[in-house]
């Protein structure tokens, strides 16, 4: 994690939950205070020509924005208007609020994090949490198969895999029984979705492994899943292919992120049972 010791110009991009009026208030508040500061502040569709990407909303706010600051170079801080916040950067009411557009002149803290690249049918898929092939609407156990590298195709009963970078180790992949996995450490989880079997353990893996999910059944098709979203259905016997995206997604932060603080603060990892916060 490096400083940012000064924006290279005064603009800041805003990306809002527009669906919540709360997250709009909010927002009006954040760019009405950067404007006193004498900043210009412009829409994310521009988002190419601010210095820093402000995201209002929850975690899910952020990765959407994430697919802009990626394409256009450009660190994005999130405040949390929703439950959890913990890719975001400050509370709603967290007093620092009142002063960011100081902080942000005297400069940000820029944490690195690595994304994903989907491919599938000739089109490339951004995330940066994780990447889900699942079965689409049957009930039984479907097939899927895994190879990773060049090694031989493992066949899994399951609903189907999830595949994480660090970042997304704290969401949908630690709900399914995957590994925490520190945001410095280079390298992706993989782990079967509700497997029919009693030995299935997350694997992880080299950040550079070439990953291929495949849906094994004629008859049965399945959904390709990109932080949440479905981005495509997936046709029997065909095949998804994950690598590491090429470019890096760069949270701003107003001081150095500790990863067990942070677990600790937002999801009372490590807390007892009796302590008063649970």
């Amino acid at each position: 994690m490096s400083a940012l010791l000064a924006l290279h110009k005064k603009v800041i991009a805003l990306y809002v939950d527009a669906a919540r009026a709360h997250a709009r208030s909010i927002a009006q508040r954040v760019a009405s205070d950067f404007r006193a500061g004498g900043f210009d502040v412009v829409d994310s569709a521009t988002a190419g020509d601010a210095s820093l990407l402000i995201t209002v909303g929850g975690d899910g706010t952020l990765l959407r924005a994430a697919r802009i600051a990626i394409e256009d170079h450009v660190p994005i801080l999130g405040i949390n208007t929703g439950r959890l916040g913990f890719l975001t950067e400050l509370d709603e009411d967290d007093p620092r609020l009142a002063d960011l557009p100081a902080l942000v002149a005297r400069g940000l803290f820029l944490d690195e994090r690595t994304a994903l690249q989907a491919r599938y049918d000739g089109k490339k898929y951004f995330a940066l949490n994780d990447v889900v092939v699942r079965k689409g609407e049957v009930s039984r156990v479907v097939p899927f198969g895994l190879r990773v590298e060049e090694g031989a195709v493992t066949r899994i009963a399951a609903d189907g895999v999830c595949v994480a970078t660090p970042t997304g180790s704290t969401a949908y992949f630690l709900s399914a029984g995957g590994s925490l996995i520190a945001p410095r450490v280079e390298a992706f989880g993989v782990v079967p979705l509700l497997p029919h079997t009693l030995f299935s353990r997350p694997l992880i893996v080299p950040i550079d492994s070439s990953i291929e999910i495949t849906s094994d059944v004629e008859s049965a098709h399945a959904h390709l899943e990109c932080d949440g979203d479905v981005v495509s259905e997936v046709a029997p016997n065909s095949c998804v292919s994950i690598h590491c995206h090429p470019k890096r997604v760069h949270f701003a932060r107003t001081r150095p992120i500790h990863f067990l603080e942070r677990l600790e603060e937002k999801m009372l990892w490590g807390v007892s049972i009796k302590d008063p916060r649970r």
